[in-house]
């Protein structure tokens, strides 16, 4: 590929991961005026976000699997295709359910990261792919506060269904010029999907995250969420059986095994519990009105603007991570990034009575975010087999997914557990909520810096055994 086409396989795999990501969070600040406009309760209009982190934790590693055995490009192309059409079904959806639907639909969009990953790893240069990597880094993070930021003006200035229709446009057109413009990866896994593998995935991570996502108002002790946790730790060990004896597993656990491997994801759980708890529940510290002793009374767009510095620092530090990565590694990136989130969660911790203290809190975190999500896939497709790569770059995401959905669960434990007459938390249960966050990362920064130090080097070919484990 010359420079040019290298640019445009770039900028298409930016925009279709950018549009995802976006997703993720443009649609929780305006959950209340879905709720309204729909005439549904607040716990039905959860399922909206819900939904979709189910979907997504299923066909993230699934997709990025099938893309190694039959294509990149060609499962990339019919990813956003279908995503496109679940976008298009949320903006006509006439009732709660079937925009329910949609959102599980759009799940599948989760599996445009590994793929897009895996991409870059096949087809650009070398001495490209972590830097492109770090760029395509940036601009998922980034574009993950971009939705906190641009959901109050579109729902303010138009109506809901307009964070639909907007990126459906987009993604269609991006799906007409992967099909177009980015060549085919040439490295291929062998074998086939292993669909009752699969579909244990499918069930562990259902088991587990249905019951974590929902914790708050089933209530930690209930039947449902005990007995959903005890089916997550049966079919987790009914999946690992079955993929050790496989001969064509979804996810390897050799590679999965891999000291850089689990160490790293082990970072991503936790820096992702830190890193989604904080996205979920600043913009709700920030609406609270000050008659309840804390809070900016802001409105959504002002909630928005309180997040544009962690927006603006994860995209620079993103940028900047390409540059430092051939100079320090990736595992001192990974220590940094790790590093500043706590820093930045310890400051929200101490100091959050004006909303300059938690906008500077929350640009500080940001500079370990642009860090974070850069450092963590460069490691893994370090350390992979190409042929695996999309499996484990999958898997890396859905790890640090599967972080956030704990760490949003938790701290809405802690927030609601106690509320004032007035129906609103106490500010202690934030307080205790960003240093549990803070802990958190502070466990992350400590696991990083167990990851092996190396460099990219030649990775063994998909016919090569994979090391095995320290």
């Amino acid at each position: 590929m010359n420079q040019n086409s290298n640019r445009l396989t770039f900028g298409v795999l930016a925009t279709g991961a950018g549009v995802v990501l976006m997703m993720q969070s443009l649609v929780a600040p305006a959950l209340p005026t879905i709720q309204h406009s729909l005439h549904t309760s607040q716990s039905t209009a959860v399922w909206v976000m819900t939904a979709n982190l189910l979907s997504a934790s299923i066909f993230t590693p699934l997709l990025g699997r099938i893309g190694d055995l039959f294509g990149k490009r060609r499962t990339l192309v019919a990813v956003l295709l279908v995503l496109t059409a679940g976008l298009l079904l949320a903006a006509v959806a006439p009732d709660i359910h079937t925009l329910i639907v949609a959102r599980v639909v759009q799940g599948v969009g989760g599996g445009i990261l590994p793929l897009s990953f895996g991409i870059i790893r096949d087809v650009f240069p070398e001495d490209r792919v972590s830097s492109s990597i770090s760029n395509l880094s940036a601009v998922i993070a980034a574009s993950g506060g971009l939705g906190i930021v641009l959901a109050g003006p579109i729902v303010g200035a138009l109506q809901y269904q307009w964070l639909f229709w907007l990126p459906a446009g987009v993604v269609a057109l991006t799906a007409l010029l992967a099909h177009r413009c980015i060549p085919e990866s040439p490295n291929r896994g062998s074998g086939r999907v292993d669909w009752a593998s699969a579909l244990l995935l499918a069930g562990w991570l259902v088991a587990l995250l249905l019951p974590v996502s929902q914790a708050s108002s089933w209530g930690w002790g209930s039947a449902r969420v005990l007995g959903l946790l005890a089916l997550a730790v049966v079919l987790l060990a009914l999946w690992a059986l079955v993929e050790s004896r496989s001969a064509s597993p979804v996810i390897d656990l050799r590679v999965m095994r891999l000291p850089a491997v689990w160490r790293t994801n082990t970072a991503a759980l936790l820096f992702g519990a830190g890193m989604y708890g904080l996205w979920s529940f600043l913009p709700a510290f920030a609406t609270t009105p000050s008659t309840a002793g804390y809070g900016f009374g802001a409105s959504v767009t002002g909630a928005g603007l309180l997040m544009l510095p962690m927006l603006v620092a994860m995209f620079f530090s993103g940028l900047v991570s390409a540059r430092l990565e051939p100079l320090l590694g990736a595992k001192v990136l990974l220590v940094i990034a790790a590093g500043l989130g706590t820093l930045g969660l310890a400051v929200l911790t101490a100091w959050h009575d004006q909303s300059w203290q938690a906008s500077t809190a929350a640009g500080i975190f940001g500079l370990g975010t642009g860090l974070a999500w850069a450092a963590m896939p460069t490691l893994v497709v370090q350390s992979v087999p190409p042929a695996q790569t999309g499996a484990a770059t999958g898997m890396n995401a859905n790890i640090r997914t599967i972080g956030g959905a704990i760490g949003a669960a938790v701290m809405s434990s802690l927030v609601t557990g106690r509320l004032q007459p007035s129906g609103l938390p106490y500010g202690s249960g934030y307080t205790h909520g960003f240093a549990l966050l803070t802990g958190a990362c502070l466990a992350a920064t400590l696991v990083a810096l167990l990851v092996p130090a190396r460099r990219a080097a030649r990775q063994p070919t998909a016919a090569e055994p994979v090391p095995q484990s320290a």
